[in-house]
């Protein structure tokens, strides 16, 4: 697959991002994690990340990373593209990048880097120096420590054939847009704030109608419909599930830091889909909280 042809498969359509399946004892299960990519992948997902910030990607070795990133291009290699996540400092980002592209990983999402903050030009250094690390596609995220700027992201276009996704995660409406409309149809914008239904239907009116979804991890069914209703302008139908789900589950993901991901795998282990406990620094829901989050997913009827 060619970087425009991946472009293309991202401007439209649902992603989601699986969650790691780890054993009792905290290792990579790779059985339950093809489990959960069969059950995932028919229900209609553009392209799932594997490896992403939800499937704890800063907690994983190097060798963990090659049985993830492995497992899941063997496991979809006729449903679903695989792209995979890589961060952390320049070297070792371009490390997981070369390796995700020798296992046939069709893209790769970039991950902001350690720590460190950096100026606009570090950044767009190191952001080049992974693209031209590799021949696949490649996605910027622009969160956290990464808050590349219009004319930073143009430069980059430019140098980097490769690079051809641009994924928000900031929410600062006035960068979207002037980065929307300074790259134009250069990249494929993706919408990728935490639980990003809230702002589906603000973000799409802005030029970015795609976006990620963690809870497609485990009421996937719902998650589609909801993408539907706002790629079909169904105001109604995305009011309705805003209320009855994603704002009281947005009351338990802000209980503490770290739920963004806590918040999902005990949503998939509700699901009969267990991925196992997060690991630290992050913690599991409390039993109160799963029961919550339980009785909302039982609402949304069967996936």
């Amino acid at each position: 697959m060619t970087p425009q042809e991946l472009k293309s498969i991202l401007s439209a359509g649902l992603l989601s991002f699986p969650v790691t399946d780890f054993d009792a004892q905290g290792e990579f299960d790779p059985k339950g994690y093809i489990k959960r990519l069969e059950w995932l992948a028919p229900y209609g997902a553009s392209a799932l990340f594997a490896a992403g910030g939800t499937g704890e990607f800063f907690s994983l070795a190097a060798d963990e990373y090659s049985a993830i990133i492995k497992t899941a291009v063997d496991t979809c290699a006729t449903s679903v593209p695989i792209l995979a996540g890589v961060g952390g400092s320049t070297r070792q980002a371009i490390a997981y990048a070369q390796e995700a592209e020798r296992l046939g990983a069709k893209g790769l999402l970039l991950l902001p880097h350690y720590l460190t903050e950096a100026s606009q030009d570090g950044v767009a250094a190191h952001v080049e120096a992974v693209c031209k690390s590799v021949n696949i596609g490649v996605i910027v995220y622009n969160r956290n420590v990464c808050r590349l700027n219009a004319p930073l992201l143009e430069q980059l276009a430019e140098r980097c054939p490769n690079l051809i996704g641009y994924k928000d995660g900031l929410g600062d409406i006035e960068t979207m847009v002037s980065i929307r409309r300074r790259l134009g149809d250069r990249f494929s914008y993706l919408g990728g704030l935490p639980t990003a239904e809230v702002y589906a239907a603000a973000y799409k009116a802005l030029g970015v109608p795609v976006y990620s979804s963690a809870v497609f991890n485990f009421i996937p069914k719902t998650a589609m419909d909801f993408y539907h209703a706002v790629a079909k302008d169904d105001h109604a139908t995305v009011g309705k599930l805003i209320d009855d789900f994603f704002l009281p589950y947005l009351d338990i993901r802000n209980r503490k830091p770290g739920y963004a991901v806590s918040i999902v795998k005990a949503g998939a282990k509700i699901a009969g889909y267990d991925a196992g406990p997060v690991r630290t620094p992050l913690t599991d829901l409390t039993g109160e909280e799963i029961e919550m989050l339980a009785a909302l997913m039982h609402k949304m009827g069967p996936q």
